[in-house]
This record gives structure tokens, C-alpha cells and sequence, in this order.
């Protein structure tokens, strides 16, 4: 009888310490906003669809996929120092859509790919919707009014 008084002891306290983590953790999620996850594939996926008809009759999947690997790689290096570090100031990362435009569109004729700067503006304006789609980005501010 005894060691069925202690099993159930020992139950309760292995529960209440479970709830107590699972009530800690809940806790902390609700608290943090989700990080948002870059999946190149479903990036491809996203992209593609979100092109206007046009484009997408002219680029394969595999043509898309360059394409963003190019323009992410490009919006890698605006977030870093000539030297390859970080800012000494992080702040929020401004991406150049006709810069990124140009930079991919150069790369694709090395490349050897034949795309104009119409096709790769438009991948690049797609991919800034699945950006921000899956949080990765917040909408475009609006320009400042001293600046119009």
C-alpha cells in the first residue's frame, strides 16, 4: 500500500513540474512574435505564381530560382560592411529595388541567361510580397512628407 501512495506522489510531482514547463514555454511563445523562415523552394513556388502572366511564360522555375538566389545575395551584402561585418549601427534594411534590379539583371547576362530587366523587375517585386507574406518584411513606409 505504501509504494502505491509513493507512485502516486511521484505522479503528481512529475505532472506538476510538466505543467509548470508547458505553461512556462506557452507563456514565452505568446510573448515572442514567430520568426519567419526563408524556404527558397516555396519562394520559387510563390514567386512564380505571383508573376504576371507574360513573365511567367517566359521563365522556368529554374530561371526564378536563379534569379532569387541572385537578388538575395545582393540584399545580403547591403546588410554588411565592405570588410564583411555587420554594421556597427544595425537598422532597418532598406532594399533598393532598382539597384537590386540591375545587379541581378547583370548577373544573369554573365550567366548567360536571357532575361530582360522587365522579367527580373518582376521576380524582384514578388519577391518582396512573399517577404512579406511570411514576415520577413513590413509593408514600404510611405515617403516622408518633407521629402515630397
Amino acid at each position: 500500500m505504501l509504494a502505491l501512495v509513493v507512485g502516486v506522489i511521484a505522479l503528481l510531482v512529475v505532472f506538476a513540474i510538466a505543467a509548470a514547463v508547458v505553461g512556462r514555454e506557452t507563456h514565452r511563445l505568446v510573448e515572442e512574435a514567430p520568426r519567419p523562415v526563408f524556404d527558397l523552394d516555396e519562394a520559387v513556388a510563390w514567386v512564380a505564381a505571383a508573376l504576371p502572366f507574360e513573365v511567367a511564360a517566359q521563365l522556368s522555375h529554374a530561371d526564378v530560382r536563379q534569379l532569387l538566389t541572385w537578388s538575395l545575395e545582393h540584399v545580403a551584402t547591403l546588410g554588411s560592411t565592405s570588410n564583411g561585418h555587420a554594421p556597427a549601427s544595425p537598422g532597418p534594411a532598406v532594399v533598393a529595388t532598382g539597384e537590386t534590379v540591375d545587379r541581378v539583371l547583370d548577373q544573369a547576362r554573365a550567366a548567360g541567361l536571357e532575361c530582360t530587366a522587365e522579367e527580373v523587375h518582376a521576380v524582384v517585386e514578388a519577391e518582396l510580397g512573399y517577404l512579406q507574406a511570411i514576415g520577413a518584411i513590413g509593408p514600404p513606409e510611405p515617403p516622408h512628407p518633407d521629402l515630397r
